[in-house]
Formats: structure tokens, C-alpha cells, sequence
């Protein structure tokens, strides 16, 4: 079950079950205090109060049709990296100085996590990410990405793009929040899908491709087995000493990384797929805003 914040033409707000190309609106009044995306994920039974609140009412309308907003309330996204040998030894290339943090941080117990974004920092799918005018060396990163519970449930997935400068990293490891945080530097969705189960790791692949003026530049895929963490250990540690009233975005880190020589360059459209949720896709932009 996938669900998703859309905007229909009138530029009304509202949050959705997506089946397929089919969107059906959720009619938020008939339950007291469930008017977000988020009250739904949180939701002891996500699965039957979004079938309870699909609205008979309304016409379904098509996934073309409607824009689809980030899939974020209130929470903040934070993200975990080194989590895969390939990034591992890219950071490790980057960082003149600081590569042996790097390789001890991959096989160490306690993961790298860092903040991201604010929610209103946050692009949804079809919006602009940013690269950032004061660096020379900006790639996506490709992220399955959990949506969390205060009590760091793991209840969806959804994709994420990690942008990055890594050059600015690169120099020194404590210029990492201005290589990854600043503004449309964090996009998710298109939607969330529902967590059910035990996850398959092996089942769920993770591409990435690069257009540029109509021709690709780079493609790349994993599977998230390749991950080196279980992504119950990467919530467990976020939740460590830390409070999410509102819940919280987990990005889990990224496997397929662009070579040394690529740098992305405004105009280019990145697309991230992956097998149990769908396809994100941005436009880059560069400069102050």
C-alpha cells in the first residue's frame, strides 16, 4: 500500500492512496486527530485507517494529473553515511586527511549519522535540487530512506536523494554539514509505501540515472543487501538520547556513486529508482536562490 501528500490543479492540498497510476483522496475529517500524512504512518493500523478514510465521494484521479509534494509532515530528515563499501571508499578518495576515519566509521559499531534537512528545506518529486555555486564537484546520492515513528517504528520507505558537494567534504570532514545541508539539497518520494512484513533486502534494487541535454551520463544500480547495516540497527541508533515527538526521516546511505571525473551541472535530470516504491526525479539548479 503507497500513500503520498499531492496538490491537485486547484492547488488544493491533500493526502492520498496511490494504486498504481490511480490516486484516491483520503477524506482527513472523518477520524479526530488524523489530519497529516504522518498521523496515518503513525497509526497503530496504517493499513486499515487508510481504507477507512478513503473518500467514496470523491472521483480518483490520475497519477499524471496531480503534483506530488515530499512526503513530510514535521519531521526531520537525517541521514546515515558509509553504510556501503562503495561509500566507503569514495569518501575515502575525497578526504586527503580524514580517509581513515572513514574506514574505521564502516566497520565500527556505532553508525555516522548526521542531519539533513528541515521539512521546508525538503523538495518533493518533480521540484529542483540544488548544487551549491561555491563547489566544483556535486553528485546525487541514491537513498532508501525510512519513515520513522517517535518511537523509531519503522512503518514506510520512501526515496531519497542526498545531495552532495564533495569537494567541500572532501577538504576537511567537519566542513560535512556545508557539503550537505542547504537549501533543495533533500528530495523525496514520490510516495510512501507502507511498511508490511520482513523486508527482502535481496528484492530491492536501487538505480540511479543522469541525463544531460537529452543523453544519459551515468547510470548505476545496487541492491540494498549490499547495505552494511540492518536498517532496524540505523533507527535504533538515531533514537539513542534523542527525542522525535514528530517522528523522523531516515536516509540510510548510499551504494552507487558517479566516478571521480563526473560532477553534476544545471539542466541535468537526476531519476532514482527503486523496486518497491517507484521513481523520484529532479532537475538540478544551481546558485543562491
Amino acid at each position: 500500500m503507497q500513500l503520498a501528500r499531492i496538490q491537485t490543479d486547484d492547488g488544493t492540498k491533500h493526502v492520498a492512496l496511490v494504486e498504481g497510476d490511480v490516486v484516491k483522496l483520503l477524506d482527513m475529517t472523518q477520524v479526530e486527530n488524523c489530519k497529516r500524512l504522518s498521523d496515518i504512518l503513525h497509526a497503530p493500523d496504517p493499513f486499515g485507517l487508510t481504507r477507512f478514510l478513503v473518500d467514496q465521494k470523491a472521483e480518483p484521479l490520475a497519477a499524471g494529473d496531480v503534483r506530488f509534494l515530499p512526503p513530510v509532515d514535521y519531521q526531520e530528515v537525517w541521514a546515515a553515511g558509509v553504510t556501503y563499501k562503495r561509500s566507503q571508499q569514495a569518501r575515502m578518495e575525497e578526504s586527503e586527511h580524514g580517509a581513515s576515519h572513514y574506514d574505521q566509521v564502516y566497520d565500527a559499531d556505532r553508525p555516522e549519522l548526521f542531519f539533513k534537512s528541515t521539512p521546508a528545506r525538503v523538495v518533493g518529486n518533480g521540484d529542483y535540487v540544488r548544487i551549491r555555486d561555491d563547489s566544483s564537484w556535486s553528485v546525487p546520492e541514491p537513498e532508501y530512506a525510512l519513515m520513522l515513528s517517535p518511537t523509531m517504528k519503522i512503518c514506510g520507505y520512501t526515496i531519497g536523494n542526498d545531495m552532495s558537494s564533495r569537494d567541500i567534504e572532501g577538504e576537511n570532514p567537519l566542513y560535512l554539514p556545508q557539503a550537505k545541508v542547504y537549501d533543495q539539497s533533500c528530495a523525496l518520494g514520490p510516495v510512501v509505501t507502507l511498511a508490511e512484513g520482513t523486508l527482502k533486502y535481496q528484492d530491492v534494487e536501487i538505480q540511479l540515472q543522469i541525463m544531460r541535454d537529452g543523453e544519459e551520463v551515468f547510470s548505476g544500480q545496487t541492491l540494498l543487501n549490499q547495505l552494511h547495516r540492518t536498517l532496524e540497527d540505523l533507527a535504533s541508533w538515531l533514537g539513542r538520547q534523542m527525542s522525535f515527538p514528530a517522528g523522523a526521516v531516515l536516509l540510510t546511505g548510499t551504494g552507487i556513486i558517479p566516478p571521480d571525473d563526473f560532477t553534476l551541472e544545471a539542466g541535468d535530470e537526476v531519476a532514482i529508482s527503486i523496486s518497491n516504491i517507484g521513481t523520484l526525479t529532479n532537475s538540478v539548479v544551481q546558485g543562491k536562490i
